[in-house]
């Protein structure tokens, strides 16, 4: 026998349950065979819902139409919904029946829907899936029916195609705000964009209406099918304020209208509502292309820092308007509440949506859990704002269960607080709040954190700094004035300083700026000047960074991304006055400024595997069929850890070889990508090639680097010295539809990888390829079989070509082909030789490399200088002695052609007394500083020529071990 559970309820709830109870009376003789949950469920719910008791007792037979048809206890899926309310709207036969069915309908649900949250056999998400799955079955299957009856009374829009195809029009309505996201509260009103993709007129009626005119009035015949309340309550109420131009704007627009609204006139408030935007009813498929042509205007390409001060402006606006409307008593819109976690996870998308596209999703729980890996949060903050907004969902509910009623607000009578408690599972008030708090708690701090706010007070002495800054800017002082103040605040050559501004000041570039641009200069130069002069050399800093400067002033997002982190300022100074290489790399691409946020990433560089996998992650972003977009993110993945390489170079966070390490292994993991998108490509258009009759091969592809790229001893800008090698059948053909042969196709991809590499796109180039240490040269074919390789090495090649192979190895491609390469190289190079031969032909081509590269001075010379590489004693002198060691005694020592670079093929030298102890160290020492010195002068933008004293010490005993050892 059902009856009110007193005891389950604090008793000052007891009257509220008896009187809803009584209420619903009527409806407890329609049931039977209740489950053993039921009452308990039931009292739960009167107890928690007024609307529940009420709509049980207008309607006595719909909770037993809930619990035997099973509903009460069932999830529903969202074809449940639609075919549900298709059903019964297929009896409808005018406006007031369709009224009526609609409201019904979303009574009945509403009950089920409140019934299950407040009993939690639905979760917090369930819930709000749920109630939106019910607002796209009502706003599609209302549509549907009243578009039937719009074309039989107006007649059929069409629009047509550019091929000149006319196409029937439908609405394209767009769900915003929550409704978007699919997260509806149980009171939620509902956001709406009405679209249509084509202005026309419509046809087979005897006066034609304009497509806009049609689909106006359809919106308004939707609108009213919603909103309207009549004697069954209403469905959903509908706000259309979101759409271009707000309340003045025409209810319905076109495609091309709504595109050029956001082009010319949408604002960043805009773009933050579009991040929730989803096609929920009406003709989606042409939905979708409107949604592809919006997506840049909300997810930008690269993270875009000019929306902090419109973000910040409004999180300002946010917490202004809790100030002034007294709102802490709202768990959305009070501090701490919602609103303000929705507005975290928001940031984040807009900043860094348009390179990560795991942030395009609209749902905020599937948002957060990914902040810490996207953006850098702490695990415990995204954790602390997760359970935040599951609390506050939650009391939302069971606040606007009470009633029906769209409210945020917490109750105040006692009762109505006790009744949310026990709603929200606790036994009293008090304890309820204690845990809000809390939570309320976790989500201000976390806001307040998110963009740090302008100061509004400064301390007088930053004032006076501005100040001085500013007047130099703004022309104020005469030209010795300026000198003397360039001279008190540091700077080493005032007149040159001062220039430098001025030339800045007066270019055609700064006059033509915009007030939002000249405004953002001025908030970051002041810092910009003070962060210079504190550095060694404040003049020569200056000159780099304003460089930078004029650089990124047509682009002053990137003005906001310095003013917003200090961090990144203080670096960007350091390293520029450390290296005019860094500063012209971020003067051509501003947006590796984004490197410079974080030190603890910025001076921390990832081994290959980290690298391999982050640079995996950004491909798989991106659809294998932009290949564009690939060649970008291969740019910017190369060109952001270059960068940081520099970095830890200047400032001493890396020795050379982790430099050299680093460079190479960014450029092999490059590589290893590359060959997998060349490789895709070919095969999709040509099939697979066949290494033998009717076995694919497995890529049997592989890609040799030589040189510095061999040698493990990448540095910066260097081109790569790459040979390709393939083992398939060359007189068999691919699988494809369209079979070409094996050579053909191996060809192709080596001329595939090399346009992929070499190509100047807006990124810039990946690397340069330099394929002439391939068989035969330029005039060899692009790719080589293995044994044609092997062939060439052992039949035809020159001694300077055994040179080359010592630094030669496998970096990317098969790993079986790569194998039996390793083979006939070891075999090549530890092929006997005679050694007088060997001498004459190692020093015939260090001579003809002197000649032909070496700086060419003269007795005549007046300022002689060192070429760091070519000239007697430099790095070549290193090189080809080792390699000449190699071809040597690798008969006798195979370890000598284990490693490819000269400090381990040095050391191998030295354990089988090839060199002495010493000879050996001062070979490595010596090579180490020539190698050092070579990064120093690139990074000053200086070329590998220095005074001919430089280095003379180490010059003079590699001169002296390579006449020891070339004496034959």
């Amino acid at each position: 026998m059902l009856s009110p559970q007193f005891d389950e309820l604090p008793q000052d709830l007891h009257p509220l349950l008896q009187k809803n109870w009584d209420l619903i009376s009527e409806s407890l003789e329609h049931l039977s065979n209740t489950p053993s949950t039921f009452n308990a469920d039931l009292n739960k719910v009167i107890t928690g819902s007024c609307f529940v008791a009420e709509q049980l007792n207008r309607n006595s037979s719909m909770l037993a139409d809930l619990l035997h048809s099973g509903d009460l206890y069932s999830s529903y899926t969202e074809e449940h919904y639609q075919n549900r309310l298709h059903d019964l709207l297929s009896t409808a036969t005018d406006e007031p029946q369709l009224h009526r069915t609609l409201r019904q309908f979303r009574q009945r649900e509403q009950v089920r829907l409140i019934w299950r949250d407040l009993t939690r056999t639905n979760d917090m998400r369930a819930t709000t899936r749920e109630l939106s799955w019910l607002a796209d079955a009502c706003v599609e299957q209302a549509l549907a029916w009243l578009y039937q009856q719009a074309t039989t009374r107006w007649g059929t829009p069409y629009g047509t195609k550019a091929n000149g195809e006319k196409r029937q029009q439908n609405l394209v309505v767009l769900g915003m705000g929550k409704l978007g996201a699919n997260e509806l509260n149980l009171s939620s009103d509902i956001d709406l964009i009405f679209v249509y993709p084509e202005n026309g007129e419509t046809e087979g009626h005897s006066r034609s209406l304009e497509n806009q005119d049609f689909f106006i009035r359809l919106g308004k015949k939707l609108i009213q099918a919603l909103d309207n309340t009549t004697i069954d309550g209403f469905v959903f109420r509908v706000d259309m304020r979101l759409r271009p131009f707000g309340s003045a704007g025409p209810l319905a627009i076109s495609f091309d209208a709504m595109e050029g609204y956001y082009q010319e006139h949408g604002r960043e408030w805009e773009r933050y509502a579009m991040i929730k935007a989803r096609v929920m009813a009406g003709d989606k498929e042409a939905g979708e292309e409107l949604m592809n042509i919006l997506r840049p205007f909300v997810y930008r390409k690269y993270i875009d820092f000019r929306a902090f001060d419109s973000l910040r402006e409004m999180k300002e606006m946010i917490s202004r308007e809790i100030r002034r409307k007294g709102l802490d008593n709202n768990v959305k819109l009070g501090s701490g509440g919602i609103r303000e976690v929705e507005f975290i996870a928001q940031v984040f998308q807009l900043l860094r949506g348009g390179r990560d596209t795991r942030l395009q999703q609209r749902e905020l729980c599937n948002i957060l859990p990914l902040l810490p890996e996207a953006v850098g949060m702490p695990d415990q903050a995204a954790e602390e704002l997760m359970n935040a907004y599951i609390f506050l969902r939650n009391a939302e509910h069971a606040i606007q269960a009470i009633a029906d009623k769209q409210t945020q607000e917490l109750p105040i009578s006692d009762q109505d607080q006790l009744r949310l408690a026990c709603s929200m599972g606790f036994a009293d008030w008090a304890t309820f709040s204690d845990e809000l708090n809390q939570q309320r708690e976790n989500v201000r701090i976390h806001f307040a954190d998110l963009i740090a706010p302008a100061e509004e007070t400064e301390s007088t002495e930053k004032n006076d700094c501005n100040d001085i800054w500013l007047s130099l800017w703004s022309d104020e002082l005469e030209d010795e004035q300026a000198h003397a103040c360039l001279k008190e605040q540091g700077f080493d050559d005032p007149e040159g300083a001062w220039k430098q501004l001025a030339d800045l000041r007066n270019s055609r570039t700064v006059k033509m700026l915009q007030q939002i641009a000249q405004e953002r200069l001025l908030a970051v130069l002041p810092e910009v000047l003070q962060k210079v002069a504190d550095t060694s050399n404040p003049t020569e800093t200056l000159g780099r960074v304003l460089q930078l400067i004029q650089a990124i002033l047509r682009r002053s997002a990137y003005l906001v991304l310095l003013a917003e982190n200090p961090t990144a300022l203080q670096q960007l100074v350091r390293l520029c006055s450390e290296s005019s290489w860094f500063a012209e790399k971020l003067a051509k691409q501003p947006i590796l400024l984004d490197e410079l946020i974080d030190p603890s990433t910025l001076y921390a560089p990832p081994n290959k595997e980290e690298l391999g996998n982050e640079l995996r992650q950004q491909l798989l972003r991106i659809p294998e069929e932009d290949t564009e977009q690939l060649m970008d993110t291969l740019r910017y993945f190369k060109n952001a850890h270059v960068l940081k390489v520099a970095a830890s170079e200047i400032t001493g966070a890396l020795p050379l070889m982790r430099v050299s390490d680093y460079l190479t292994w960014t450029a092999e993991v490059i590589l290893d990508a590359v060959v997998d998108i060349a490789w895709r490509l070919m095969t999709e258009k040509h099939g697979v090639p066949q290494k033998t009759a009717g076995i694919p091969c497995n890529s049997d592809f592989i890609v040799i680097g030589y040189g510095k790229m061999g040698g493990i001893e990448l540095s910066y800008g260097s081109d790569l010295d790459l040979v390709f090698i393939h083992d398939a059948d060359q007189n068999l053909y691919t699988d494809g539809d369209k079979q070409i042969a094996n050579s053909v196709f191996f060809t192709r991809l080596g001329q595939k990888i090399i346009h992929i590499l070499n190509t100047f796109t807006t990124s810039g180039q990946l690397y340069e390829v330099d394929m002439r240490l391939r068989p035969s040269g330029n005039s060899g074919l692009l790719v080589s079989s293995l044994k044609a390789f092997s062939d060439y090495q052992n039949k035809e090649a020159w001694t300077w070509e055994h040179q080359a192979l010592v630094r030669a190895r496998v970096v990317a491609g098969d790993p079986q082909l790569a194998q039996r390469f390793a083979e006939v190289r070891s075999a090549v190079i530890a092929k006997p030789r005679e050694s007088s031969e060997l001498i004459e032909a190692v020093k015939d081509m260090r001579e003809k490399m002197r000649q032909h590269l070496g700086s060419k001075n003269t007795d005549k010379t007046e300022n002689p200088v060192f070429h760091l590489k070519h000239d007697r004693g430099g790095i070549v002198d290193i090189e080809f002695l080792v390699q000449y060691l190699v071809l040597q005694h690798s008969h006798q020592y195979p370890d000598l052609h284990t490693f490819t670079d000269n400090i381990r093929i040095l050391d191998a030298v030295e354990k089988h007394n090839l060199l002495s102890h010493e000879q050996a160290e001062q070979l490595r020492e010596a090579y180490k500083e020539f190698r050092a010195t070579g990064h120093r002068q690139t990074l000053q933008d200086r070329s590998s020529t220095l005074s001919d004293n430089a280095l003379k010490d180490y010059r003079d005993a590699v001169a002296t071990i390579w006449q020891e050892q070339m004496q034959g």
